[in-house]
Parts: C-alpha cells; sequence; structure tokens
C-alpha cells in the first residue's frame, strides 16, 4: 500500500511542478499563439542552409513547409471575410516555391501570423462565409487555421528531427 501511495504522490508532484506552455487551453487566441510561437522557434532553430531539405523528391522542403503555413493563413483568413491590410504580400501561384531565403521565410510567417492576431478580435465569429463552397460561420475557418498549423507543425518537427534538430522547447535545461 505505502508503494503505491509513494508512486501516487511522486506523480502529483511531477505534475505540480511541470508547467503547460503559455496558450495551452486558453481559447482560440492561446492556442493559436502556442502554435505559432512553437513554429516560428522550430524554423529559427532550423540551420538556413537546410531549408531546402526535403525528405524526398517531389515533397515539400522545409521552405515550402513554411511557406504553405504562411499562405495559407493569409489565405484563409481572407476567407473569414478579414480585410487584409494593403501591405500584406501579394501570393502568386509560384510563392511557395519562390521564397526559399530563412529570413524571408520567417518574415513571410510572422507576418501570417500577426495578422491572424490582428484580425480574430475584430472578426464576427457568427458571420457566414462561404468555404470551399458551403456557408460555413467565420468562427470554422479560424479553426481550420488553427488545425492546419498544428498539422504543418508536427511535419516541421518530423523534419527537424529528421535533420538532428531537436525542438527548442523540448529540451531539458
Amino acid at each position: 500500500m505505502i508503494p503505491r501511495l509513494m508512486i501516487f504522490v511522486a506523480l502529483l508532484l511531477v505534475a505540480a511542478i511541470a508547467q503547460p506552455p503559455a496558450g495551452l487551453g486558453d481559447g482560440y487566441v492561446g492556442e493559436f499563439d502556442l502554435a505559432a510561437r512553437q513554429t516560428l522557434q522550430l524554423a529559427e532553430a532550423t540551420p538556413a542552409e537546410k531549408f531546402g531539405w526535403r525528405p524526398a523528391p517531389g515533397v515539400r522542403s522545409i521552405s515550402e513547409v513554411y511557406m504553405h503555413v504562411a499562405i495559407g493563413n493569409y489565405w484563409l483568413l481572407g476567407q473569414t471575410g478579414a480585410k487584409l491590410s494593403g501591405d500584406s504580400p501579394k501570393i502568386v501561384g509560384d510563392t511557395e516555391s519562390k521564397v526559399t531565403a530563412k529570413v524571408d521565410v520567417i518574415q513571410w510567417l510572422k507576418g501570417s501570423q500577426d495578422a491572424i492576431r490582428s484580425a480574430y478580435p475584430k472578426a464576427d465569429l457568427k458571420r457566414k462565409v462561404k468555404f470551399f463552397g458551403k456557408d460555413a460561420p467565420a468562427e470554422n475557418v479560424f479553426l481550420r487555421i488553427l488545425t492546419h498549423n498544428h498539422e504543418h507543425m508536427g511535419q516541421s518537427i518530423a523534419y527537424a528531427r529528421m535533420n538532428g534538430i531537436a525542438p527548442p522547447w523540448s529540451k531539458k535545461d
């Protein structure tokens, strides 16, 4: 009985000491900030010479994944009915494969994340918008932004680990 009690107390202590990352469980804004922060940290931790790496021919490179996220953020934000600022970058058909320099990719990623952070608090989340041919509340499109960011953060983690790069938030001090 005592060993089980000791294990239970030890688990409680570990849970009390472990702090969840900022944003976890804090609604849309908190969760988006967490995903955005971790994606950006991973991009920044990746050496510039690795941005052209791809796991196989015909598969997105590291830079293309981050550009896909940034372009997706802008495109999806536009689907919510949010007005993009006049200084938002212009997206053309091959932007994903043409913007490859680490500094430029990170600029696109940050800009797209900032655009979402700026638009979400002002958004009419119940407003009906056309999304992939059907009526949907803008809130659902924002949810798609969040899931899309998480999907490709997972892909980026796999790419990073294949290149010997540990996600910065997973490193033990």
